[in-house]
């Protein structure tokens, strides 16, 4: 018999294929891929735009103003969908594609999914060199998407159209595995994108595609029911894997009934609510002194989805030398880590099954008692830091907490790097679980408004919280990559901008400092300019005004508390702008090991030196 066939070109053939792949979130069916986050150019404007074009009211497409902020907008969304649905970034060849490599290597980090569809050069090389080809003397087959390789789960290059028919699958099965979920990226050769071939029917029939629960090896699991029952002083770290597992419910059903504190990783926190009785705190460089000290003492360690990143571990000083991990983990890769006991299987059910092994074992009550002690005097510290005050600038942790205060049940926090992420971190009181996003895997500077806008999209619908998206950005990211305002605007997703002046790198220099070097480089007053009126200041809700956002300039904590309820009436994206001070910072207790000259004529850097030694004399030699 013949084979039923439909001829497309391998553009149309891809896109025909991306609406026909569904899931199934809240018991609902929707798409896989919801949506495609797109810029034109050279390489992908005449053959993959006409065929999203077509089709627009099954996969709209979303203009973005920079490539890699569209694709970090994909990845916020995949963070708030919590992998259960993929946006697609596309991309013309050249620079454009390049602009994603960043956000690849977020997604990559934080073990999201994202599909990134690039335009490259001739496959024929007939009119070669093409406009933005960079040549390779020694190996014609490298073009710049090559560069993609070091920072995606998956990669190809179709060099014919019958190669999408196992690639995108492949591509498809490799972002929704829970242990090698990242970006895939799939290279298309403008010519090969205009290609017309006879596609089997059969390739575009509606799919459903279901998140594989991998249970655990039983004998690896009764190891750690063993290993658990010798604990005296046991801990469970909460990681992002329980959030992705939607294992959050029973994790905490778990600690509570045996007696066992929850401690947070950045990427965990808000698995449970803040005043949930079985947690402690945040964990690590950025986590609180409940946390670590309880991490400190504990004997058995049980990590759910975390793949103990330094600042979780305090560069594995945190810890015991004689500690004990049970690492649960749908990756192989992290389950390992650290001479841990390795149990590989999907967060829900393998705590399911690890409760109904345990039997009647509990640990002892007072392990659960110091630790709400530890977080009861956290929690007082952080009230008596976010105190207002009289001071003329407020802190990073007032405004926290101004911010926090206005937030509704619903809203997401979203921030990703600089002096932020320690202050929210240790200082936002989780409502409701799933409304916290730090990205701190990569710690990527832009991902914030960017990733607002993912969530902007992501809170609609099934499986979104239905909350405004509320970022809080420095002054040196907010310069760095701040154009989805306008994106925002243009496309109708609101969110509320929270832009703290501290006037430049505030915590850069910090470090700096602390390591011995004078300031340099980071704050404006210590940049190398020439203008008269150094530093220039930037206005930025003028600035957020002229894309046509709303904004308000706060100068005191008042005016920033009525400007936030302002702006939950608003009907657009709206940036609010406060003075916050460059050098008070809510402390830490975690050692976090970072590169120091070994020699230095300054005594700071040598003082800092001995320092960083004594660190790493503390830490846990692991592999």
């Amino acid at each position: 018999m013949t084979q039923a066939t439909i001829r497309l070109t391998t553009a149309q053939a891809i896109v025909h294929w991306l609406v026909n792949q569904f899931t199934e979130i809240e018991g609902q069916r929707v798409p896989l891929f919801p949506g495609v986050f797109g810029i034109f150019g050279h390489g992908n404007v005449s053959c993959l735009s006409e065929a999203l074009e077509a089709v627009q009211d099954r996969l709209p497409t979303w203009r973005g103003q920079n490539e890699q902020s569209m694709a970090l907008a994909a990845t916020g969304f995949a963070k708030a969908r919590r992998r259960r649905q993929i946006m697609v970034a596309a991309s013309s060849i050249g620079p454009g594609a390049l602009n994603m490599v960043t956000a690849a290597g977020t997604a990559h980090a934080n073990r999201l999914p994202l599909l990134l569809l690039a335009g490259d050069t001739f496959a024929t090389r007939l009119p070669d060199p093409v406009l933005q080809q960079v040549e390779h003397f020694s190996n014609p087959t490298i073009t710049v998407n090559d560069a993609f390789r070091a920072v995606t789960r998956y990669w190809d290059r179709i060099m014919h159209p019958a190669q999408i028919l196992s690639s995108l699958p492949q591509a498809t099965a490799t972002m929704l595995d829970p242990g090698d979920c990242g970006p895939a990226f799939v290279s298309l050769p403008q010519d090969v994108q205009e290609i017309a071939f006879d596609y089997p029917v059969t390739f575009f029939e509606e799919k459903l595609w279901v998140i594989p629960r991998p249970r655990p090896d039983r004998r690896r699991l009764a190891q750690a029911v063993d290993l658990l029952k010798t604990a005296r002083k046991p801990l469970l770290i909460a990681g992002g894997g329980v959030r992705y597992s939607q294992a959050e419910e029973a994790v905490a059903a778990f600690a509570l009934k045996r007696g066992i504190p929850i401690v947070e990783t950045i990427a965990g926190k808000g698995s449970v609510t803040h005043y949930h009785e079985a947690h402690a705190g945040p964990i690590g460089i950025i986590g609180s002194t409940s946390a670590n000290a309880l991490a400190g003492d504990a004997d058995v360690i049980v990590a759910i989805g975390t793949r103990l990143q330094d600042f979780t571990t305090g560069s594995w000083t945190l810890f015991s030398q004689t500690a004990r991990f049970i690492s649960i983990n749908t990756a192989r890769f992290d389950a390992v880590k650290h001479r841990a006991l390795a149990v590989v299987g999907d967060a829900l059910e393998t705590m399911t099954e690890f409760d109904a092994l345990l039997g009647d074992w509990t640990a002892d009550p007072r392990q659960m008692q110091r630790a709400r002690h530890l977080f009861g005097e956290w929690d007082d510290l952080l009230t008596k830091l976010q105190a207002p005050t009289n001071a003329p600038v407020p802190t990073y942790a007032q405004v926290v907490h101004a911010v926090n205060d206005a937030a509704g049940e619903c809203d997401t926090i979203i921030t990703a790097a600089g002096g932020l992420p320690g202050e929210v971190c240790k200082g936002w009181r989780v409502k409701a679980p799933n409304t916290f996003d730090l990205e701190f895997g990569f710690s990527c500077m832009g991902y914030e408004i960017a990733a607002g806008w993912g969530h902007a999209m992501a809170n609609e619908g099934p499986g979104g919280t239905g909350g405004t998206p509320i970022v809080m950005i420095g002054d040196g990211t907010y310069m760095m990559m701040n154009s989805d305002i306008y994106s925002t605007v243009l496309t109708g997703h609101k969110m509320i901008v929270v832009v703290c002046d501290n006037g430049g790198f505030a915590v850069i220099n910090r470090l700096q400092q602390a390591k011995g070097v004078p300031g340099f480089n980071n704050l404006l007053v210590d940049c190398h300019v020439q203008h008269p009126d150094r530093p220039l200041h930037v206005d930025f809700v003028k600035h957020a005004e002229s894309m046509g956002a709303l904004g308000r300039r706060c100068d005191s904590m008042a005016e920033l508390a009525a400007a936030l309820e302002w702006a939950k009436t608003t009907d657009r994206t709206t940036i609010l702008a406060i003075t916050t001070d460059a050098h008070a910072w809510t402390p830490g207790d975690a050692d976090w090991d970072v590169g120091v000259p070994e020699v230095s004529t300054r005594a700071s850097v040598q003082a800092a030196r001995k320092q960083q030694e004594e660190i790493r004399a503390k830490q846990r030699v692991g592999v």
